[in-house]
């Protein structure tokens, strides 16, 4: 029997993912465009959020992103860009982004 934890692995099989370390929680839980339409929202997460302000507001390479996430280089880029298609996304269509 498996145990219940908040890691979550996609499928029956393979490994748990690593856990991320996450610096700074933010203090909204979403962007919503002015006028506010019945627009699906996008939804971003916090380890995509993390990877994003490092590596685009601070300025660190990604290296230095993940080895203060505690996760790979790789695992840093398919966050960054996640978040950065995911920020566009909302920006161009006008949907407001939220943050889980």
């Amino acid at each position: 029997m498996w145990k219940q934890g908040r890691r979550r692995r996609r499928g029956r099989r393979g490994r748990f993912p690593k856990p991320v370390r996450v610096g700074i929680t933010p203090p909204i839980t979403g962007l919503f465009p002015n006028p506010r339409g019945n627009l699906e929202p996008i939804f971003i997460n916090s380890a995509e959020l993390e990877a994003f302000r490092l590596v685009d507001l601070e300025g660190l390479s990604q290296e230095e992103a993940g080895q203060r996430m505690g996760i790979s280089r790789g695992t840093v880029w398919r966050l960054v860009q996640n978040a950065r298609k995911k920020t566009a996304q909302a920006l161009i269509e006008g949907k407001p982004l939220q943050i889980v």
